[in-house]
C-alpha cells in the first residue's frame, strides 16, 4: 500500500493574502475579482493574523449600506480565531477536519509560517486521485 499524501501535496502555494490595514471594500473586490471564498490576512512580518471570508464582507457591506460608509479596515471584520492545518498532516486527517467544521478552506502552516492554503476541493481531488 502506498503512503497517504500530505496536505502539502495538494495545497495551493501561490496565495492571495490581505493586510489587516487594507480598506474592507478593497479586500472585498479582491475576493470577488479572484473568485475566492476567503483569504488569509497577514501582518507586515508575514505572520498570519486572521482570515477574511465573503461572509465577513457581507457584514461589512450591510454596515456600509446602513452607515453609508465603508470606512473600516479588514481587521474590523476578519476572523482572528483561525483554525490552521499543518503542511505535514495527512490528507485523510485534513478531510476529517473539513467534515468536522464549516470552513471551506484552511491556512496551512509549517514551522509557524503560512506556506499555503487547502480547500475542500483540494481535499476532494486528493481523495479522487488516491482512492477514486
Amino acid at each position: 500500500m502506498s503512503s497517504v499524501p500530505s496536505v502539502a501535496d495538494y495545497m495551493a502555494r501561490d496565495l492571495i493574502t490581505l493586510s489587516p490595514d487594507m480598506e474592507i471594500n478593497h479586500a472585498m473586490n479582491i475576493l470577488l475579482d479572484k473568485k475566492l471564498s476567503g483569504a488569509p490576512v497577514v501582518d507586515d512580518s508575514g505572520q498570519l493574523v486572521g482570515v477574511l471570508s465573503k461572509k465577513d464582507c457581507l457584514a461589512a457591506a450591510l454596515a456600509a449600506s446602513y452607515y453609508r460608509d465603508w470606512g473600516k479596515p479588514v481587521s474590523a471584520y476578519m476572523s482572528t480565531d483561525v483554525k490552521t492545518l499543518d503542511a505535514g498532516m495527512d490528507i485523510l486527517a485534513a478531510t476529517n477536519a473539513f467534515l468536522d467544521s464549516s470552513f471551506r478552506r484552511f491556512p496551512v502552516m509549517e514551522n509557524g509560517r503560512l506556506v499555503g492554503q487547502i480547500s475542500r476541493s483540494d481535499a476532494l481531488r486528493a481523495m479522487r486521485d488516491n482512492w477514486g
